[in-house]
């Protein structure tokens, strides 16, 4: 039988290899510059052009930030411009303000059958769950349930949640030294139950959009599980293509 072929990576795509290795290790925290691309080019031994190219698909990628004038610097979840990225849901009114995070549960559990294979943990290992609701206007829209990894995120509480002011993926960057790079979402129509209606402060049988999400750090790492209820009455999920 013919062997395949191994798989050509373009230079640049090995010298952005190279580079999140960095980032994975703590070289460069969230919120540092990264060296020039002069100063990377003779780290590599490549041309400067071809780190640039491979700066440019990170920052496409929302893994690094490059400002005028400043250089080159990693992106970071206490960045007031990351807030909306992974939260798609906007006003009918168009004014897009933060919403108001208010952290209902949290506690620990064991990893069942579902969770152990999306979060590519053991079953049975340990994991932290956490409700919390969001509030636009002082309204509650969206309903929140995450099923994090035990390992990453010892210390959570519900204590640590309520006492810090800032989105939750800042809270896991800066407490636990976990970044969220991508996400995958999959989305549904529901009718929202009793218990769901009492909570977000609608109707049983209203419709909801559930947004159930997996999310990865460096090295395509699920590092959570969210299941999230929307209540799309006064608002719409925007995604941006192309």
């Amino acid at each position: 039988m013919p062997q395949e072929s191994p798989t050509f990576s373009p230079l640049y795509r090995q010298i952005k290899s190279l580079i999140i290795q960095g980032l994975e290790a703590g070289e460069w925290r969230p919120g540092e510059s990264i060296p020039s691309e002069i100063d990377l080019a003779a780290r590599y031994s490549v041309s400067q052009g071809t780190v640039r190219k491979a700066i440019d698909e990170m920052a496409s990628e929302n893994l690094l930030i490059r400002k005028q004038g400043k250089g080159t610097f990693v992106a970071s979840h206490l960045d007031p411009r990351s807030f909306f990225r992974f939260l798609r849901l906007v006003p009918n009114s168009g004014d897009i303000t933060p919403p108001q995070s208010v952290p209902l549960d949290c506690w620990r559990a064991r990893a069942g059958q579902e969770a152990s294979r999306v979060l590519g943990i053991e079953l049975g290992a340990a994991i932290i769950i956490v409700r919390r609701v969001l509030k636009f206007a002082g309204k509650p829209i969206v309903l929140d349930e995450l099923y994090l990894p035990g390992d990453l995120f010892q210390g959570l509480s519900l204590e640590v949640l309520q006492s810090y002011n800032g989105s939750i993926y800042s809270l896991f960057e800066s407490r636990y030294g976990v970044r969220m790079i991508r996400a995958e979402e999959r989305l549904r129509a529901v009718a929202a139950d009793r218990q769901t209606a009492d909570t977000m402060g609608v109707l049983e049988g209203s419709p909801l959009l559930s947004v159930e999400r997996v999310t990865y750090t460096y090295g395509d790492r699920a590092v959570e599980w969210r299941r999230g209820l929307y209540s799309t009455a006064e608002h719409y999920y925007l995604n941006e293509l192309g």
